[in-house]
């Protein structure tokens, strides 16, 4: 699998989100706050797997093409599962 730019940026900012959350425990600010931020942070994960799995499915469709594979209904099963999975 070859993972693009896009879900590489997202996963640095979803870091950054992170690391500014350890910074809000060890300073001690508010629950409501940290949960607001892990929130963003989790919902930010989630759509970065949803980029990885659609980009995995693209390429997976455009390979199972070249080689002759029409049916790719297979392919789109298990990305939907990867998806379910990941909730």
């Amino acid at each position: 699998m070859i993972y693009n730019d896009k879900a590489i940026n997202r996963l640095k900012r979803v870091e950054g989100q992170v690391k500014g959350i350890l910074r809000m425990i060890e300073e001690g600010k508010d629950c409501k706050e940290v949960i607001t931020q892990l929130s963003a942070a989790r919902s930010a994960i989630d759509r970065t797997i949803a980029v990885i799995v659609s980009s995995n499915l693209e390429q997976c469709i455009r390979k199972s093409y070249e080689s002759g594979e029409v049916d790719s209904s297979k392919l789109v099963e298990e990305a939907v599962n990867l998806l379910v999975k990941s909730r």
